[in-house]
Order: structure tokens, then C-alpha cells, then sequence
């Protein structure tokens, strides 16, 4: 593993297999951190028109199909969708190497999925980002198996920590739950903004007042809370909450047996029972 940009742990090669919106999210932060050009290879058969201009701006060598005569990388990054993981794996196959590092971002998709039909892989990282990391602002829920060297571990957080934080899980059994807390969690705050517009809408003010004052709250209600990592959202929550006055009495409502919390608990209850019929 050579160090490259910024002080990052990366791989002196790289094979990325899919560049759809993470897979793309990926390569953009990689190549935006300082990782070199000619240590990446994409392969990717149907590559979007920014994809293209992005491989021949920065220089990056763009395939259509592996072929058994190329060099095995040192990381190969599996960001296709998860259901082409049985069409891929073939071709991929002559590819893999015993000391290669496997990193699978294939929602659903268990370490043993992809070692069974990858045989000569052996240290799989399996990782679940959420769509934010379309901007760099993401977290990635990951586990390494038994296989996964420090080195390795190291190069695998320097390339997830591209498109935004990283947090490492002990059981890949608690993928599921990471799966509907940060990975469905996007829709869960989109959601709210559109119910808060609604709610505006619904008080009496025009439609389209309602939703510019929904999303900048959003918006700036996830920035001040991403800028003052020493208090806690509940401590947030008490600053702006004056005793008898607007929001106590909305709190009333939103803190309430029937509120956001048990609502929030079931919602994620849910998706994590939906993540675990999908991977099972």
C-alpha cells in the first residue's frame, strides 16, 4: 500500500467494477483526494457521459470487459448493482487474487455472497454507504472478515473515507441495522422536509414559501448540528425549546406517546426486517 494525497493509505492499484452513483461518487472523490490516475481501472460497459469525460479529463483507463490478461490489482471495489454480482463474477474471476483486498459495496450482498462466487478472494471488506456521498458528505457502515490485514483495513478507510465518514462495525450482522439508520435514513429526513412544507402549506402559507422555509430549515439544522459535534441533538433541541413558548407546544406533539420517536423506531425496525429478507 503506498501513501498517496493528503497523507490517505492508497492502493498502488485499483480496479473499480461499476460507476453508477456511488461507484462514480467513489472514483470523483478518490481522483479529488490525490489518488493517481494510472493506479485506477474502471470497468464499467455502459459508462455515463460524465463518467467518460471524467476518465479522459483526469486520465483514468476505462474498459468495457476484463480480460484474464490483465495484472490483478491490489483492491478491487465491486460497486455494481447488486443483482449483476452473479453476471460480473466470471469475468472477474481470473482477475482476483489470494492477497488481494475485495470491497463490496453491493447492498444485500453478504461477505460469503461474494466469496462464493469470487473462490480465490479472500479479505472482503463489505461496506454500505448512503446517497449524501454523492456530494462527500456520506457515512459508510463497514466490517472487514478475518482476512483483511491492518494494511488493508487502512487502504479500505482511506478509499471509503472519499466520499465522507466511516464507521467500523464489529458483526457484519449489524449491516442490516446500519442498512436503516444511515442507508434509508436520507428518505426518512427528505420526507420530513416535504411534510413540514406540507404542514406550512396547510398553516396558510403559500406552497412554494412553505417549501423554500422547509429545506433551509433542513438544511440548516443538519449544518449546525454537523458543526457542533460537542453537544448532542437533544442538547440542539433544548436551546431553541423555551418553556411554554412555540416550540415546547410542538414538542408536546412531535414527544408524545404516539410521536416521532415510537414512529422513527417502527420506520427503522421495518427497514432493517425488509434489509435482512433481501440479503438472506
Amino acid at each position: 500500500m503506498n501513501p498517496s494525497g493528503g497523507g490517505a493509505s492508497f492502493p498502488a492499484s485499483l480496479v473499480l467494477v461499476g460507476a453508477g452513483k456511488m461507484g462514480g461518487a467513489l472514483l470523483q472523490g478518490w481522483l479529488d483526494l490525490g489518488l493517481e490516475p494510472r493506479r485506477i481501472r474502471l470497468i464499467e460497459p455502459q459508462p455515463a457521459p460524465n463518467i467518460l469525460a471524467l476518465c479522459a479529463e483526469r486520465g483514468v483507463r476505462l474498459v468495457q470487459n476484463q480480460t484474464s490478461t490483465e495484472e490483478p490489482p491490489e483492491v478491487l471495489v465491486l460497486a455494481v448493482k447488486p443483482q449483476m454480482l452473479e453476471t460480473v463474477a466470471p469475468a472477474l474471476a481470473a482477475l482476483v487474487g489470494e492477497a488481494m483486498l475485495v470491497i463490496s459495496i453491493l447492498a444485500g450482498k453478504t461477505m460469503k455472497d461474494v466469496l462464493d462466487r469470487l473462490p480465490r478472494a479472500r479479505a472482503v471488506v463489505r461496506a454500505m454507504p448512503n446517497l449524501p456521498a454523492a456530494i462527500g458528505c456520506g457515512i459508510t457502515g463497514a466490517i472487514a472478515n478475518s482476512a483483511v490485514t491492518p494494511d488493508q483495513r487502512q487502504s479500505a478507510d482511506a478509499l471509503l473515507s472519499a466520499i465522507g465518514q466511516v464507521e467500523w462495525l464489529a458483526d457484519e450482522g449489524l449491516i442490516d441495522a446500519v442498512t436503516a439508520v444511515s442507508g434509508s435514513g436520507p428518505a426518512y429526513v427528505f420526507y420530513l422536509a416535504e411534510c413540514l412544507a406540507e404542514a406550512g402549506r396547510a398553516a396558510g402559507l403559500p406552497a412554494d414559501t412553505a417549501a423554500r422555509l422547509a429545506r433551509a430549515t433542513i438544511e440548516g439544522s443538519g449544518a449546525l448540528l454537523a458543526q457542533r459535534i460537542d453537544q448532542s441533538p437533544a442538547e440542539l433541541r433544548e436551546s431553541v425549546t423555551s418553556p411554554g413558548g412555540t416550540t415546547a407546544a410542538a414538542l408536546d406533539v412531535l414527544m408524545g406517546d404516539e410521536g416521532l420517536k415510537p414512529l422513527i423506531e417502527k420506520a427503522v425496525l421495518a427497514a432493517k426486517k425488509r434489509a435482512g429478507e433481501l440479503s438472506g
